[in-house]
């Protein structure tokens, strides 16, 4: 399981002309990659290192502060985070010109974990998560703070 986390200062997913999540103030906008050997192992741990992630600026101008420690300062409709599933993210461009995405999991095993880890990180900071469609097409807009942009990947722990 692959996300790219990105620090924001507003944020939204649009479907056919509605906006399905949005959030102003701080939060987080994160793309998320399922690959076909992902598992609710790789949920949890993404879970626990996206609510415990200190990049937020404390009172001294340094990223000591996570999502928890901005709730209430920043309110958004959406819990401040919004997830939108991006299986580009396991693109293979190796050979040739155009991408593969053949380590992308299939519908069968992305849907349910890219909701588990919805619902989890909801769970996890107390507060609804938006979110974008599985498979749609999605307009996603981001004010990007600092910026901070962070990779993280289950299959790459250290």
């Amino acid at each position: 399981m692959r996300i790219v986390i990105q620090r924001a200062r507003g944020a939204s997913v649009e479907i056919d002309g509605h906006v399905n999540a949005e959030f102003q103030g701080l939060g987080y906008l994160i793309l998320l990659g399922i690959e076909g050997t992902d598992t609710l192992e790789d949920v949890n741990w993404l879970v626990r290192k996206v609510a415990a992630l200190r990049v937020f600026d404390d009172e001294n101008g340094v990223m000591n502060r996570n999502i928890l420690d901005i709730a209430g300062e920043h309110e958004g409709t959406d819990g401040n985070i919004i997830v939108v599933s991006q299986f580009t993210l396991f693109a293979s461009y190796k050979k040739g010109n155009r991408p593969s995405w053949l380590r992308a999991a299939t519908h069968d095993i992305s849907v349910p974990l890219y909701e588990a880890f919805v619902q989890r990180l909801s769970e996890a900071i107390g507060r609804p998560v938006g979110h974008g469609e599985f498979g749609a097409d999605m307009k996603v807009s981001l004010c990007n703070e600092g910026p901070v942009t962070i990779l993280m990947d289950t299959h790459n722990k250290e």
